[in-house]
């Protein structure tokens, strides 16, 4: 209770303290790992790995139920109270606290906690997209975890995961939940234009080539948020794959954003989103700027892949079958949309 009451008293969107949360994020990282490497040995795969990633919770991140047999596993990350949570759907549960720890603690103490259940799992216990890949076993390295860096992190994953959320209302092709990579430790969020995409060229450290011919065998035009440490500190970004010719000179919002050309991607500081007048929508448009730049530039059909009115909030009418007949009707006073908006 007295957590939750800390919550409600912080501001919206809060100061990250990223030039040096840096130790608590590294050890978080191999942690967030190692949890959803088992997510991702027991779940049914899907396309573009949609079935490894956790997601923003009330709390901090959860694996949601993973099916396991003839039972279902969650695993949570609560940043609030500092504690790991295993519950099956039998019953079973432990808990572990969130403190200083080394990965290589955290992994045996996990695998033992799973065993526990008579969860049968096995995975290569070796983290992915990062340079220095040390096995968790091995890894003594990682041992930090400062509450406070915790949990402001996951304040600012929560805004991000909102806004992100509403973003994607405006598209009604192929598009992917919001959800959180633990391998590239990012939130994110995919449209699709339906095309196929040219074979990727991989490259991402101690990452196999065709994980990433997997992720990207789809055009796409993806946004998400990531907490670096370094400058210009936590930022949102965006990129469409393949990238269209003029994609990296298009004009684009807020004047904050830029490319950047090691990463191909454009981005777009938290810190200059939490000083904006209006920090959601300088987000929003920010993610609309720089998907019509790629879509546009790489010859989407608009046209079939955005709604041509918003839903309501709840939805009181569909709206992803709606086309201009619709909006005609609306307009001569029959069963059409009340209120209309351009996406």
């Amino acid at each position: 209770m007295i957590g939750s009451q800390i919550v409600a008293t912080e501001e919206r969107w809060p100061e990250l303290p990223w030039r040096a949360w840096e130790p608590t994020i590294a050890t978080l990282h191999m942690w967030v790992q190692i949890v959803g490497k088992v997510r991702m040995a027991l779940a049914p795969p899907l396309n573009h790995w949609w079935h490894v990633p956790l997601y923003a919770s009330a709390r901090g991140l959860t694996t949601s139920a993973i099916p396991s047999g003839s039972r279902h596993l969650q695993v949570d990350f609560d940043f609030v109270d500092h504690r790991l949570q295993a519950a099956t759907s039998d019953g079973g549960s432990f808990t572990m606290a969130l403190e200083p720890m080394s990965v290589a603690r955290f992994y045996r103490e996990f695998m033992a906690g799973l065993e526990g259940l008579g969860i049968e799992v096995r995975i290569w216990p070796v983290p992915v997209e990062v340079a220095e890949a040390i096995p968790f076993q091995a890894d003594e390295q990682h041992a930090s975890y400062d509450p406070s860096h915790a949990h402001t992190f996951w304040r600012g994953l929560l805004q991000a995961d909102r806004v992100m959320k509403t973003f994607q209302t405006g598209f009604v092709g192929k598009a992917s939940p919001v959800h959180f990579f633990w391998g590239s430790f990012d939130l994110a969020a995919t449209r699709f234009s339906g095309r196929p995409a040219p074979l990727h060229p991989g490259g991402a450290p101690n990452c196999a080539d065709w994980v990433m011919e997997e992720a990207y065998s789809r055009e796409e035009s993806s946004i998400g948020w990531w907490p670096p440490n370094e400058p210009p500190g936590p930022a949102f970004y965006a990129y469409t794959y393949p990238e269209p010719n003029g994609y990296r000179s298009a004009s684009v919002r807020p004047t904050e954003a830029f490319f950047d050309a090691a990463l191909g991607l454009y981005m777009l500081p938290y810190d200059a989103v939490r000083e904006a007048s209006d920090p959601d929508a300088t987000v929003r448009d920010f993610f609309q700027s720089t998907y019509d730049a790629g879509a546009d530039l790489g010859g989407w059909d608009r046209s079939v892949l955005e709604p041509s009115v918003r839903p309501d909030r709840p939805p009181r009418r569909p709206w992803s079958t709606m086309g201009t007949h619709a909006l005609k009707a609306g307009a001569a006073g029959s069963r059409g949309p009340r209120r209309v908006t351009r996406s």
